[in-house]
C-alpha cells in the first residue's frame, strides 16, 4: 500500500489518464458480476461525459505512475439520461445528488483500505459542494447465476458499512454485451443512497 499514490483530479485535468482508466474499466468489468465486454471507443465516449463534467471527479490510485484504480463522480444531472430517470419519478432531486461511476481496483490492491479512500474523497467532495446525497448503482444478479464463481464475495456488506442503502424505487435499465453473447441485453440496476449531510467529519 505504501507505494500506492491516491490522486483526486477534476474536469479536464484527467484527459492524460483516460486511455488507461477506459482499458482499467474493460478488465475490472470483464468479471463477475458485470461480465462486460466492453470496447475501448465506448469506453472513452463515456469517460468524456465526465471529463466535460466541471464538477467531476476521479479520484486515482496510482503506483509509480501507473494506474492500477480509479473512482469517478459527478453531479446526477451531469450523468446518463439512464440514471437521472428513477429520480425524477420517486425522488430525491437529482440537483441535490451526486453520483458515484464507479470503484475500479485490479485485484492484487484490494483489501487494502483503497476503496475507502474511493468512496471517502468523493463524500467529501459532495459535502464541498453542497449536495445532500451520493449514490451509485449496482447490477442485480440471480443468486444461481452460472456464472457467478464459488468464492464470490458481494460488496453489499462494505457499501451497507459506508451508511449505503438500497432504494427499491430507484431502479433502471442499461444494456450491455456479457461475454461469450452476441447481443446486447438490458441489465437492472439498483441505486444505492446515502444522505451525506448527516456525516460529521472525524
Amino acid at each position: 500500500m505504501s507505494a500506492v499514490e491516491i490522486r483526486p483530479v477534476s474536469g479536464i485535468a484527467v484527459e492524460p489518464w483516460l486511455d488507461e482508466l477506459a482499458d482499467l474499466r474493460i478488465q475490472v468489468f470483464r468479471d463477475y458480476p458485470y461480465l462486460y465486454d466492453g470496447s475501448p471507443a465506448y469506453e472513452r465516449d463515456y469517460l468524456d461525459r465526465y471529463a466535460r463534467s466541471e464538477q467531476s471527479l476521479f479520484v486515482l490510485a496510482l503506483e509509480y505512475n501507473r494506474l492500477i484504480g480509479a473512482a469517478t463522480a459527478l453531479p446526477l444531472l451531469d450523468a446518463d439520461p439512464e440514471f437521472q430517470v428513477p429520480f425524477a419519478e420517486h425522488g430525491p432531486d437529482a440537483g441535490r445528488v451526486f453520483y458515484f461511476g464507479e470503484s475500479v481496483l485490479l485485484p492484487a490492491y484490494r483489501g487494502e483500505g483503497v476503496g475507502h479512500r474511493f468512496f471517502d474523497l468523493r463524500e467529501l467532495y459532495a459535502r464541498d459542494f453542497g449536495f445532500d446525497y451520493t449514490a451509485f448503482c449496482a447490477v442485480v444478479r440471480d443468486d444461481d447465476h452460472p456464472q457467478r464463481p464459488r468464492d464470490y464475495r458481494s460488496l453489499e456488506p462494505f457499501w451497507r458499512k459506508r451508511g449505503y442503502h438500497p432504494e427499491p424505487a430507484l431502479t433502471t435499465r442499461f444494456p450491455w454485451r456479457d461475454l461469450g453473447d452476441e447481443q446486447q441485453t438490458e441489465k437492472t440496476m439498483q441505486f444505492w443512497l446515502r444522505d451525506v449531510t448527516l456525516v460529521e467529519d472525524a
